[in-house]
């Protein structure tokens, strides 16, 4: 007998068992592979701009062998008796849910119209696609059966239409009035079982089976054309739960299985220990069913209708979900032992069911009437007890069903008996596949069509920060979305949409968490850290308060093959912040060190230092900020050459921040020497020296210096009292504060390069530890870590080396544009040194008398940056020997003691009047030529101890000379090393 088309009925027992169980296997693999495949169509990309040209053609040629798969499936399968047509239901809710996705799957649709205008182009130009033509013809009738039968929508209607009778056969279908009574009547008793179980607590799959009766029912109208009135009642919709009265159910639930499974089983008390753990384990599953049913009803009835959700109910099933998940890993936590107890329940519900079993068939026993379908009762009944007495295995179950249809019959079981029996045996199924109901129930991968729902949710976690260990259930909720994507068929690899999803809820949870609490914490830190600037108000009363430190006690969230660690996450930005805000901003870091504190103490942060440089003082200049305003520091402080400082300091240091602000300074010194009153007066005083130096015994005259002097006054003054002369003393001071100021830099940073290089026995002589590394063989990241150390101590030795160079680099850098040709009017300037240091004494002796007074306005003790700026111009223009030619400070210390002994002598004429007021002024002037004796000592050595910084000992032609003997010994010792070479080699 040839096999029939689908849903063939025939009467046969002895193939009921087989049938039944191959329906079962088929529907489960429909339901775990054929929906997931076509659901995953174009699910790739978020949006439709992402898809490139032809890739939607390319997949749908991917997908047709899968369609023949389906078409296969639904050709063929033959089923039997009471409990198949349960089976037969979900077979055919199978086709109707197939017809549903094809119905309202557009990226299907349009990707298989793109498909087909692909195919007509290959058909128009065969041997562009490289393609028989003899095999286009039967793929396009091929593509058009597949269309018929699975994409139009009507494989349902398809199923139920065709013709089950074949007279050739003998087979009579539509008019087996016996078949039809016995269709209508399961028909009848399922919607009954159904009916009275949908809404009630103890509610588990149910609802699930209310649209394979309605399949049934369409199924039984085409094939007999008559309606069953008494199958038509009205069927009422689920009952709308309280969130918040399933969130008490469930804790408490949690609770209980806690408190069951963490007890010792008591021999005296074992049975009633197993109906608690069994009741416990069932009203969990219970919970799952009815808590899943309220989700997916609600999302997919909105989705249906097209209406959005208002916030309050988005959070309320969001809830629902974590209660779900909440279930599950509850079953999880504690698997071990519910897996132990599910052996001992099963055994315990067997046992009853054996002696219920067992009490009906004393009773067939007893009767002593025989009769044929007495004795089918009979082995029916016995049959039961032999598939109850194994295993608890799906076909052992399914036999006892199957048994129990025809040992019910006759009576053999009292009205009383029946219910305990169904109820324990239904007990029976669920406490052997718990495992299976748990997963299957607690199974969110609908959340997948449905993530619009995660930002609200975040933004409700971020409001409730209390309940923020919540967020592991929804995760482990959007986690159940990637088996289904693993068996995605329409794209090359599913890795390509497990990305996208992995990347699209990254992006939602940085952008609606993540990252607003990142801000928040920063926002928080900063007000607490100014909170006496009073820029918000923070009064929790006012304001509310929200402790965010809930997040950093959650543990890291499992997410694909990644973990966030929210605390981390959050340690890591402050650190980033905290470090470049610095930077920009270097006066800032004790903020921020305490900004760091502030975090550890009220989140229990673990921060980095920043290790950044910061000013030695929590009070005074900040050196960066000195660099970067060098012009305003120059003008405004004085430097000290006797009390240097060392500044601990960082060891790279150049000078562009020095030489623009040197430029603009040497800009001005040379107008002023080109200036015609200048100049003209300079070359009169060289003319004037050069014809007296012999009768003045070489030394350049007091008095002409300070004629000079008080001259300059005479062409002009500023406001404030200033002469030109006055104006070009303070431009020397600041170019020499200039260089005061790279003199303490420096020494800072040798100071550092010391202490840091000090561990280094022998500078000259430093080992290559890379290539010691090397050559014992060590690893890869040990011979890192020692390129690292030799870099290091690289940099150490170059920059302690080069601590005496940027003086020179200084004069380097000015000194051929100072003595060059077009620059001759600068070499007058050794003759206004003279002046200049009248000029000096004067404005630091009056600058001294100031401290002494009430208004200190211009009050200073030191300013050795005009005898740095003296004697570093004298060096640039190479003019060291005409300023020693003046003899100019011997000259001084003549005047002044010559002065002084006068005074004396005139002191001991006068000693014998009693002229108070004479001697008074005689003992002033004496102390008056003191102080100017000894301010005239005090520049000079101030000078020469400048000098000694810029090489005074040797002229721009023996530093000429000796760079060239260096650089001759140099090469010679080069040809020497190379000639040794070949030498060497020959040996």
């Amino acid at each position: 007998m040839r096999q029939r088309p689908s849903f063939t009925m025939a009467y046969c027992f002895t193939e009921k068992e087989v049938s039944g169980t191959k329906l079962q296997k088929v529907v489960k693999v429909i339901l775990f592979s054929v929906y997931r495949f076509i659901f995953d169509i174009g699910a790739v990309s978020v949006s439709d701009a992402c898809v490139v040209e032809g890739e939607s053609q390319i997949q749908m040629g991917r997908f047709i062998s899968f369609l023949q798969r389906c078409n296969k499936i639904i050709e063929s399968s033959g089923v039997h008796f009471q409990i198949v047509y349960e089976h037969l239901g979900e077979l055919l809710v199978v086709l109707l849910t197939l017809d549903e996705i094809m119905e309202n799957h557009g990226t299907l649709k349009d990707h298989w119209k793109m498909y087909k205008r692909l195919l007509k182009s290959v058909h128009h130009n065969p041997g562009k696609f490289s393609i028989p033509e003899d095999k286009l013809k039967p793929f396009e009738k091929l593509l058009l059966k597949l269309e018929g039968q699975l994409l139009d929508g009507m494989i349902l209607q398809a199923c139920v239409e065709q013709r089950f009778d074949d007279p050739g056969e003998g087979v009579a279908v539509a008019k087996n009035s016996a078949f039809a009574e016995e269709f209508s009547l399961n028909i009848r008793n399922i919607f009954t079982s159904i009916e009275s179980k949908i809404g009630e607590p103890s509610e588990i799959d149910q609802r699930d089976k209310y649209a394979g009766v309605c399949s049934l029912f369409v199924l039984h109208f085409h094939i007999f054309r008559s309606v069953d009135k008494n199958s038509t009642n009205p069927f009422s919709m689920f009952v709308k739960r309280d969130v918040q009265s399933y969130y008490v159910f469930v804790t408490s639930w949690m609770m209980k299985m806690e408190s069951i499974l963490s007890r010792e089983h008591k021999s005296d008390k074992f049975v009633e220990d197993l109906n608690s753990r069994c009741n416990v384990f069932l009203q969990g599953v219970l919970y799952a069913y009815s808590i899943s049913t309220i989700i997916k009803t609600t999302m997919n009835m909105y989705m249906s209708m097209q209406r959005p959700m208002t916030k309050a109910s988005v959070k309320a099933l969001c809830r629902l979900v974590e209660l779900l998940k909440a279930v599950e890993h509850t079953f999880y936590r504690r698997s071990i032992v519910v897996a132990d107890s599910v052996s001992h329940i099963s055994q315990q519900l067997q046992s009853l069911a054996l002696n219920a079993i067992n009490v009906a068939k004393k009773r067939v026993i007893s009767d002593k009437k025989y009769s044929e379908q007495r004795l089918d009762v009979l082995s029916s009944l016995v049959l039961a007890e032999n598939a109850l007495s194994g295993p608890s295995t799906k076909e052992r179950r399914l036999v006892v069903a199957l048994a129990l249809c025809v040992g019910t019959q006759l009576k053999t079981f009292k009205d009383e008996e029946i219910l305990p029996l169904q109820l324990v045996l239904k007990k029976l199924d669920l406490i052997s596949e718990l495992s299976e109901r748990v997963k299957l129930q607690c199974d969110c991968s609908f959340l997948y069509w449905h993530r619009a729902v995660f930002p609200i949710y975040l933004d409700d976690v971020y409001d409730n920060a209390v309940d923020a260990a919540r967020i592991h259930y929804m995760f482990s909720a959007l986690r159940d979305s990637v088996p289904s994507m693993m068996h995605a068929k329409h794209t090359e690899s599913c890795d390509q949409l497990l990305q996208s999803y992995d990347k699209e809820i990254m992006e939602v949870f940085s952008e609606h968490l993540l990252d607003k609490l990142c801000k928040e914490i920063e926002k928080d830190l900063r007000l607490s850290v100014h909170t006496h600037l009073k820029l918000d108000d923070r009064n929790p009363f006012k304001v509310g308060m929200k402790d965010l430190a809930h997040f950093f006690s959650l543990k890291p969230i499992r997410f694909f093959n990644r973990f966030i660690n929210i605390k981390a996450y959050v340690t890591h930005y402050l650190d980033k912040t905290f470090y470049n805000l610095t930077t920009v901003a270097l006066h800032d870091w004790a903020t921020y060190s305490e900004m760091r504190n502030l975090a550890t103490q009220r989140y229990g942060l673990t921060m980095t230092e920043a290790h950044l440089p910061s000013q030695t003082l929590e009070q005074g200049l900040d050196v960066l900020e000195i660099m970067r305003n060098i012009h305003v520091f120059v003008s405004r402080y004085l430097y000290n050459l006797n009390n240097q400082n060392s500044r601990h300091w960082h060891n790279e240091h150049d000078g562009q921040f020095y030489l623009p602000v040197l430029r603009k300074k040497f800009y001005i010194f040379s107008q002023f020497m080109y200036d015609e009153h200048i100049k003209s007066r300079l070359i009169k005083d060289i003319r004037f020296f050069r014809e007296t130096k012999d009768q003045s015994d070489q030394k350049y005259p007091f008095d002409r210096a300070e004629k000079f002097n008080r001259g300059i006054r005479k062409l002009g003054i500023t406001p404030d009292g200033q002469s030109y002369l006055d104006q070009f003393r303070q431009l020397i001071s600041q170019i020499g504060n200039a260089m005061g100021y790279v003199r303490m830099i420096r020494s800072g940073g040798l100071h550092c390069c010391s202490s840091a290089i000090r561990f280094v026995p022998d500078l000259e002589d430093i080992v290559n530890f890379e290539e010691l590394v090397k050559e014992e063989g060590l690893s890869t990241e040990t011979q890192r870590a020692a390129s690292v150390l030799d870099s290091v101590l690289g940099d150490l030795t170059s920059n302690s080396a080069e601590g005496t160079e940027y003086f020179k680099m200084l004069v380097a850098v000015f000194a051929p544009e100072f003595r060059s040709v077009k620059n001759m009017h600068l070499r007058n300037f050794y003759m206004i040194v003279p002046p200049l240091t009248v000029n000096f004494v004067e404005h630091s002796i009056n600058c001294k008398e100031k401290l002494n007074k009430k208004n200190k306005s211009g009050a200073a003790f030191t300013d050795d940056g005009f005898a740095m700026g003296v004697a570093y111009i004298l060096k640039l223009l190479d003019q060291y020997l005409e300023f020693d030619s003046l003899h100019w400070f011997q000259a001084v210390r003549d005047k002044y003691k010559k002065e002084m002994n006068a005074v004396v002598k005139e002191q001991s004429v006068q000693s014998t009047s009693q002229d108070e007021k004479l001697l008074q002024t005689m003992n002033l002037t004496q102390k008056r030529l003191d102080v100017y004796l000894q301010e005239f000592e005090l520049l000079y050595f101030s000078l020469s101890s400048a000098r000694i910084f810029f090489r005074a000992d040797k002229t721009a032609a023996e530093e000429t000379q000796e760079k060239k003997d260096k650089e001759e010994a140099s090469k010679a010792g080069e040809n020497s090393s190379s000639s040794a070479v070949p030498e060497t080699t020959s040996k």
